[in-house]
């Protein structure tokens, strides 16, 4: 194959985490967003190292595992989805094969999501075009495009609020013909709309993301300029007159004036209600606001959190080691039975989320800690008797997994949302003297590329710790990436055997 020349193949598989893979003349390519058995053309455009990659160009016949009825008829322009047109049922077989092969291992199978529609507790939308000068857009952003924003009006994976909201939203303020931020020119008003809304209570957090450019709210019909105080006031009582099934616990105006495409807070103001909400899980209750780390399918984090607790297995008596805790979810569902937690976390609005919510559930044996936990636990007095992680998505810092594996916990759970992160992880942690004793996948992303694994290890007794030695001498120095490998696996072979 060559670079810039157009193919045609058959989807043989999928890899983690949207590589189809397809082999033409016996030589592999990966085409990523391609489903297995789709018949696709691509062009290749990155060869090195003997690895062809193809830009997927069009799909010249479905897979035999697709399916018509049903699908969300926004699949296949939309960025968001990539399985929405295989039954659930195959989706989870992907997913589980998948993990199976990157982890080599036995899993105990995959646990689904309970439900496969409608189960996402939060959005953020962003304001565009669908194509260049043209009407006002709201949604995500079109497939294999940063700019490009598809409407996505009867979208699967939320609630009808979120889409009832989202339309309205459009409407208004196409209707005006308020102008979206451009992110090259770096001018334009309207940015993102954030809504969250949680399953249990039924309560809902809107927030719309705009720029501080109001100079830019004048329409182009005859009306006098609309002032952004009104324009704002207007929208709010369109939105509570939508008829919902959840009810509004907050309206808010953000702005955001920073140059990078993020949803941020530069000034938050509420236009109704308060600037957070409440939701429930496992017997808990979850105080969320805007920007709280939360997981986006609160039904599935019940299973994944009771997975989580059943690998655990017995905390009474026990500290316990809740590193990277978010807003100390998984910290409170431990906590009624261990003698102590401990949550880490980098962010602070979380941390103090965490020690707000730990309050009003009553539990009085957590402490949450804000810092990197590279620099914190080096600091911490207590030794704990199981460790917890949760990192986010690029996984641990080597030097970090390092200090935990030196605590020589007898027990560790890794939950991990990015299975190719865990891997590498594991290296490591199997270097250190741990071994993986359970593990299964939880799917908290139906119809998406995504896939939560929870992973038990437990320390080898010291005559099984594998013997790692290094010849610095064969070391090629000037390869860095190479040298700082073994560099950590020396160092987990030291100390792995307490």
């Amino acid at each position: 194959m060559k670079k810039g020349q157009i193919y045609t193949g058959t989807i043989e598989k999928i890899e983690f985490p949207n590589k189809g893979v397809t082999y033409i003349e016996g030589e592999k390519a990966i085409v990523k967003n391609a489903l297995p058995g789709q018949n696709v053309r691509f062009v290749i455009n990155k060869k090195r190292n003997g690895r062809c990659e193809g830009r997927l160009l069009e799909v010249l016949s479905s897979s035999p595992l697709e399916m018509e009825e049903g699908r969300c008829p926004h699949f296949g322009i939309c960025g968001g989805c990539l399985m929405q047109s295989i039954p659930y049922e195959e989706q989870l077989k992907i997913k589980e094969s998948q993990v199976k092969a990157l982890l080599d291992c036995t899993l105990e199978g995959i646990k689904p999501s309970p439900v496969w529609e409608g189960y996402r507790n939060k959005m953020e939308f962003s304001f565009g075009d669908e194509e260049k000068d043209g009407p006002l857009a709201l949604g995500m952003h079109k497939r294999g495009s940063f700019h490009d924003v598809v409407n996505v009006d009867h979208c699967r994976i939320v609630h009808p609020d979120f889409t009832k909201i989202l339309t309205a939203t459009r409407q208004y303020f196409g209707d005006r013909q308020i102008p979206f931020y451009k992110k090259l020119k770096h001018e334009g008003y309207l940015r993102h709309l954030l809504v969250r809304r949680a399953v249990k209570t039924g309560e809902i957090l809107v927030a719309l993301v705009t720029t501080g450019q109001t100079e830019l709210l004048r329409t182009q019909r005859e009306e006098p300029k609309e002032g952004e105080e009104a324009l704002l006031d207007s929208w709010r009582e369109l939105l509570q007159s939508l008829d919902l099934q959840g009810r509004f616990a907050g309206i808010l105006h953000i702005r955001n004036d920073s140059l990078a495409d993020v949803v941020q807070s530069d000034e938050t103001v509420i236009l109704y209600g308060q600037d957070y909400f409440y939701e429930e899980l496992m017997g808990l209750r979850f105080k969320i606001s805007p920007f709280s780390f939360f997981q986006t399918n609160s039904l599935g984090a019940e299973v994944l959190y009771d997975t989580a607790r059943q690998y655990i297995g017995d905390t009474a008596g026990k500290t316990v080691f809740d590193l990277y805790s978010g807003t100390g979810t998984i910290a409170q569902i431990l906590a009624p039975v261990a003698k102590r937690v401990v949550g880490v976390e980098i962010v602070e609005e979380a941390v103090e989320a965490a020690r707000e919510n730990a309050a009003m559930n009553g539990l009085h044996n957590c402490e949450f800690i804000a810092g990197d936990v590279l620099k914190v636990i080096e600091e911490l007095r207590d030794k704990p008797d199981v460790i917890v992680l949760d990192p986010p998505r690029d996984g641990i810092h080597p030097k970090a997994l390092e200090r935990i594996i030196g605590f020589g916990v007898e027990r560790m759970v890794y939950i991990s949302c990015k299975p190719t992160s865990l891997v590498r992880d594991l290296e490591v942690l199997r270097a250190g003297g741990y071994e993986m004793e359970r593990a299964c996948c939880v799917d908290m992303f139906p119809c998406t590329a995504n896939v939560e694994t929870v992973v038990l290890l437990s320390k080898r007794k010291t005559d099984d710790i594998i013997e790692v030695k290094v010849d610095r001498d064969e070391l090629d120095l000037t390869d860095v990436e190479k040298k700082d490998t073994y560099q950590e696996l020396e160092f987990c072979a030291q100390n792995g055997a307490g």
